[in-house]
């Protein structure tokens, strides 16, 4: 290896290497390190390995390099590296994950400065950080599960953070288990792969798909849809969606960094990394297609009607992931990492703005509860509002772009899924600016104690807001429609990405024979149905009128059937948990107690009985130990001789 070659190495190596030490140091120091020591290390763990990650991305922008560090998993002719890959998907995705990133431990700083485990809570952040980027860089399946198992375990850590509430924990437990269902689903695909192509890495299997699988075959089905499996349950789509809504048990930041840079877009980044195995199984995109924009349709449908603050942010972003896979299926790879990147932004500011917004109610996460603050927490308002406009898709803010090229390569591929499209953005302005009239506008309906207490956040919160903010607006610029730019940064960055892929089913890149006047006509009609939501709202909800009915009063039945989820929970409850336990006590009560206990009492029993009439012959007395001895020759010596003979 040369100089430079080791030079890089080492860079890409120190990206997730900051965290990990971040981690490393929080973790062994929790309880001895103040407050103000380990924020800041575990805040410029962060910052550090995004700075590393500018530098590396920037030097190096554009190519596709692999750095083997070494051998790790050698059997017979399957030989496993540990190497990383940087190209140009990766550096997008490690430029969101350590930028979003940096900017939510900033926050953290603040936000949880008062909290018992605050230097646990930055030693979990930094591992999660370190995990999602090990899941990124890998050059091969195995490198991204270790990271895709990483950030499960931490997901499991800091959604129970707050362990003393059981709930909390039960939340944490229900995220670990629906995504080891998923993960399941990965690992097999792994294994179809290995013996497929002898091999795990990119490198390897890309080139060779289209030779080693036949298109649409029962093999490239099976394959896709099992890695489709761990990204269900990794990116929340139907039916392993139920956890990420329970994951706001964890502190809004956590939130913040799974809904926003980390977790939930693993399972998209896998599916456009696999690109060409997926564009060479038709039947499984259509299917993953439908399960993104069914899944979108849910998620936006619940979020209509949903009072506390962080969950309407939750089904929100199942929905938006559903729309990402939507766009995955209609084999639009680019268009939905763009989706991911600006989703990244607005939802980040979201999030953070409802910490903002919790923070100054005294922890309370009601919006009936809530009214009137825009007054009081004004630049809030104005962050908030604009991540709003933009998840809304409004233009010219960046949620407006990435979803109009969804939806317009949608329309090229059935007017059905685009109308159905067009339907969840209509439900994502309604609930987003709902929420925004609830909380910020009309009168408080707080406690005189909150409304004493009510105040701006400092600017160690504030700060990254705005920057998110900015991002929220400019983020559009990275994937400008043809009838506005000659050029589409985000699709001309990616384009190596799919070259297998064009070579396979080129008709799935680019927008066909669409003219610009389709294109404006697209645009005009997305706008205008998320300004009538925008409408619609304004009429019910303004001046504080409408708000929704406490916990416990009478509803109608259509709302309470989507205000309790579509009972979603209780159906898996009563099909899958109840059963199962029932089986499991049965297992217990009938084949661990009656046969596997009783069978090892035997045993034990036997063991016991044998051991007192053996006793007895512990008589202390030496001739008749020496009486037994010859006893015992003799019967040796008749035995060998009964043989012989």
């Amino acid at each position: 290896m040369n100089a430079e070659a080791s030079e890089l190495a080492l860079e890409l190596a120190l990206i997730p290497l900051i965290p990990l030490i971040g981690f490393i140091i929080n973790g062994l120091g929790f309880g001895k390190l103040n407050k103000t020591v380990a924020g800041w290390l575990g805040t410029l763990a962060a910052v550090g390995s995004f700075a590393n990650t500018l530098h590396v991305v920037l030097e190096h922008w554009g190519q596709s390099l692999t750095v083997d560090y070494f051998s790790w998993i050698s059997v017979g002719s399957l030989d496993i590296h540990f190497s990383f890959l940087l190209d140009p998907l990766s550096s997008i995705m490690l430029l969101v994950i350590t930028g979003v990133g940096s900017l939510i431990h900033i926050y953290s700083m603040s936000y949880m400065h008062h909290d018992e485990g605050f230097g646990k809570f930055f030693a979990f952040l930094n591992l999660f950080l370190f995990s999602m980027l090990l899941l990124v860089m890998g050059s091969n399946y195995v490198v991204m599960f270790i990271g895709w198992e990483g950030v499960g375990l931490c997901s499991f850590l800091l959604i129970g953070f707050w362990n003393k509430v059981p709930a909390y924990n039960a939340a944490a437990r229900k995220a670990f288990v629906m995504n080891r269902i998923g993960d399941l689903g990965f690992l097999l695909g792994i294994f179809i792969l290995i013996a497929l192509f002898g091999s795990v890495e990119f490198g390897v299997i890309f080139p060779q798909a289209a030779a080693v699988l036949t298109p649409n075959s029962g093999v490239a089905i099976a394959l896709t849809m099992l890695l489709f499996v761990g990204a269900m349950g990794k990116s929340a789509q139907l039916p392993l969606y139920t956890w990420l809504p329970d994951a706001m048990a964890g502190p809004t930041p956590v939130s913040a960094l799974i809904h926003a840079a980390t977790m939930v877009t693993a399972g998209i980044y896998m599916v456009v990394r696999s690109n060409v195995l997926y564009v060479l199984a038709p039947s499984t995109l259509e299917f993953v297609g439908w399960i993104g924009l069914v899944t979108a349709l849910v998620g936006a449908a619940i979020g209509l009607f949903q009072n506390d603050i962080k969950k309407v942010l939750a089904y929100s972003t199942v929905s938006q992931l559903g729309l990402m896979f939507l766009a995955l299926g209609v084999g639009a790879f680019s268009s939905g990492m763009f989706h991911v990147v600006t989703h990244a932004f607005f939802k980040a500011l979201l999030f953070l703005g409802a910490g903002s917004v919790i923070h100054a109610m005294s922890d309370e996460q009601d919006i009936r509860k809530m009214g009137g603050l825009k007054g009081k927490l004004p630049v809030t308002f104005a962050v908030f509002l604009i991540a709003t406009i933009a998840i809304s898709g409004i233009p010219p803010f960046a949620g407006f772009f990435s979803k109009d090229e969804i939806l317009s390569h949608v329309y090229e591929h059935s007017k059905l899924m685009w109308g159905l499209g067009l339907l969840v953005s209509f439900m994502t302005s309604f609930y987003m600016f709902r929420l925004v009239f609830l909380t910020f506008f009309g009168g408080f309906r707080g406690t005189e104690h909150q409304k004493h207490h009510l105040h701006e956040s400092p600017w160690l919160m504030l700060g990254p807001l705005v920057v998110l903010a900015g991002l929220s607006m400019a983020g559009g610029l990275l994937g400008l429609p043809p009838v506005l730019s000659h050029s589409n940064w985000m699709a001309d960055t990616l384009a190596p990405i799919f070259e297998h892929a064009k070579a396979v089913n080129a008709g799935l890149f680019g927008h066909g024979s669409m003219t610009h006047e389709t294109e404006w006509m697209l645009m005009a009609v997305s706008t205008v149905v998320a300004l009538v939501a925008f409408a619609v709202v304004a009429f019910t909800f303004g001046g504080g009128k409408n708000v929704p009915a406490a916990e416990g009063s009478p509803i109608n039945p259509v709302q309470k059937l989507v205000y309790n989820k579509f009972y979603v929970d209780e159906l898996y409850g009563a099909v899958i948990i109840t059963p199962i336990k029932a089986f499991g006590e049965y297992l217990y009560a009938v084949i661990e107690y009656l046969i596997i206990d009783l069978l090892v009492n035997i045993v034990g029993w036997s063991a016991t009985v044998g051991g007192r009439a053996l006793r007895r012959l512990q008589t202390g007395i030496v001739s008749f130990y020496v009486l037994l001895m010859v006893l015992s020759v003799v019967a040796l010596a008749l035995i060998g001789f009964t043989i012989k003979s």
